[in-house]
């Protein structure tokens, strides 16, 4: 009997939910010498292993593409059916993202990375939105134990579904160990790869309304036009709705001072982000805001929003500013920017507040949920679909 731990998200490389994924998964088999308690699960349109260094460990997979899948899983809570045949050795699952498979009798975990979709339901996409809408309440209320990957993430589920707050684990994600300071001739090596300047804004995040690129685009044309900084560089995939972003920015007087190279390999990020002179984050809402604290770990001084959880991750470190408010966001960058005593103060800050946050704790306080759920350390009391004994297992 195993735990599963859900790594689709990894597999489709999925942006954040994909790395949560990917870097819970090796750091709970890392604390497992013998790898007997673990396995990995995933959704697939293609025959692939996913993730290179676990091939040792045991996978289940479904034949089934993203969106089918997802489909799958709602149909399957609604009808109580029971998906044991999938993972029939499981002593517990684990979705690390928003799609909670239904199991009879074996203890489920969800991790709530964010309720975006209930703060902004005009920045998703229509089927989207329906699906989260009518799904997650279902998702919530069936997990046994819920991680939230934030405070304000766990605040928002209690206040959105009336969840009893013992059931809700915060456990906080990390930068991987990866991004630390390079080498200078490594940051030599990304500058000319993908042409960065010497002075410039770094922001990372797939490219969609909730990153609020538009009014930092303002921003960052008043500094600009100030002397204070010579690009500003965007790295991340396409997302969605992002045709005003980009009119905008066909029409911006800096349009040519904006650089964005799209999808950057992992092992370049932390050059990417130590060659950037401030690294910035102008999210309307994040429910974690991992670049904030890689960007940290490189040595960056990070300015960003003032809402949502940046501040309990930025902590002192960071430079804030209001999200809706182009004018402060200026003023902000136009502090950090010239003054290089305040930006290596705000470096020294940064790798502090970095270090408060590691995969390693973050592997260790999921497997002591595992255990509880379990039993391990007192048989917890299961509630929700895993008691239920309707349906048919499939």
């Amino acid at each position: 009997m195993r735990f599963y731990v859900d790594v689709s998200a990894a597999v489709h490389s999925r942006a954040g939910l994909g790395r949560y994924a990917e870097s819970l998964a090796r750091h709970l088999i890392a604390d497992d010498d013998a790898r007997q308690d673990y396995a990995i699960f995933y959704n697939r349109d293609r025959t692939i292993y996913p993730l290179a260094g676990l091939e040792g460990v045991p996978a289940r997979t479904v034949p089934a593409g993203y969106k089918p899948w997802r489909m799958a899983v709602l149909l399957g809570q609604w009808l109580r059916l029971g998906f044991n045949r999938l993972v029939p050795d499981a002593r517990l699952f684990h979705a690390t993202e928003h799609l909670l498979m239904p199991l009879r009798g074996v203890p489920t975990v969800l991790t709530v990375h964010d309720l975006i979709f209930r703060h902004f339901p005009q920045y998703h996409k229509r089927l989207n939105y329906w699906y989260l809408n009518l799904a997650m309440p279902l998702y919530v209320r069936r997990a046994d134990a819920i991680i939230a990957v934030s405070e304000c993430s766990r605040h928002d589920l209690i206040a959105s579904y009336g969840v009893s707050p013992e059931k809700v684990t915060v456990v906080y994600e990390a930068a991987d160990a990866h991004f630390v300071p390079p080498p200078p001739d490594e940051v030599m090596r990304v500058r000319a790869r993908y042409g960065l300047p010497e002075r410039f804004l770094l922001t990372v995040g797939t490219v969609e309304p909730r990153k609020n690129l538009s009014r930092l685009l303002a921003a960052f044309e008043v500094v600009a036009r100030q002397g204070l900084v010579d690009a500003w560089v965007i790295v991340g995939r396409l997302g969605w709705l992002y045709d005003d972003f980009f009119s905008r920015l066909e029409a911006s007087p800096m349009r040519e001072k904006v650089i964005l190279p799209g999808f950057v390999p992992d092992q370049d990020l932390p050059a990417v982000n130590a060659a950037a002179t401030v690294a910035v984050l102008p999210s309307l809402y994040e429910g974690f805001g991992l670049p904030v604290l890689e960007a940290m770990a490189c040595g960056t001084p990070v300015a960003c929003a003032n809402v949502a959880s940046l501040p309990e991750f930025g902590g002192e470190a960071a430079r804030y500013f209001d999200r809706r408010d182009v004018e402060t966001m200026a003023v902000t960058l136009a502090e950090v920017l010239p003054d290089r005593d305040l930006r290596c103060e705000m470096r020294r800050l940064g790798f502090v507040q970095a270090a408060r946050f590691s995969w390693k704790r973050a592997a260790r306080e999921t497997r002591s949920l595992y255990e509880r759920l379990t039993g391990e350390r007192g048989r917890a009391t299961q509630t929700g679909f895993a008691r239920s004994s309707e349906g048919n297992g499939i």
